[in-house]
């Protein structure tokens, strides 16, 4: 997306010419530059807060997609629930050397705090349902192997809320609450 900042810049140098360097501090021209400067700002803040958000969606998907089995058939759900536990399961081993590395009586380190509280957050997730691609939906494994990575292919295939006791439900994109 074009810069809002680069189009005025171009119409005020194309009005002014070279005298754009001797602008007046409050003059229209300085407001309009800096209006279009903060609004930059503004997007630019607003996309890396929803890049960081679906980023974890995303990382999710991702798991899932590069687990699928070489022939595509859909999956029972004691095989969803083995490919669930390997995903809460998947920073165990950095966790068991981050603990090994510390010195006792030390702080645990950040790294080391935030894999637990994202792990603990999952784990909670996962008694009431983890949110995840259906695998026992053909359309929906075809459909994730093609996919490309982005937020935006998402919205083509289905989900389902895997529990800890095996129970699956429907669900929903984008994920909200324990739709």
């Amino acid at each position: 997306m074009p810069s809002k900042l680069a189009k005025v810049h171009k119409q005020i140098t194309k009005k002014k010419g070279d005298k754009i360097k001797s602008l007046h501090e409050n003059s229209r021209d300085a407001r309009r530059l800096r209006r279009a400067g903060a609004r930059d700002d503004r997007v630019a803040r607003v996309n890396a807060v929803r890049q960081k958000t679906n980023g974890l969606w995303l990382e999710r998907v991702m798991f899932f997609q590069d687990r699928l089995p070489d022939t595509l058939h859909p999956l029972a759900v004691e095989d969803i629930k083995a490919l669930t536990e390997d995903y809460l399961g998947r920073h165990s081993d950095e966790l068991g050397e981050l603990k090994a590395e510390r010195r006792t009586g030390r702080p645990a380190s950040t790294r080391q705090t935030l894999l637990e509280q994202q792990r603990t957050m999952e784990l909670q997730e996962y008694e009431s349902g983890l949110w995840m691609p259906n695998l026992q939906d053909e359309q929906t494994l075809v459909k994730l192997d093609a996919w490309k990575g982005d937020w935006v292919g998402l919205g083509v295939m289905r989900f389902i809320r895997v529990d800890k006791e095996g129970g699956v439900k429907e669900s929903q994109f984008p994920p909200r609450g324990a739709s």
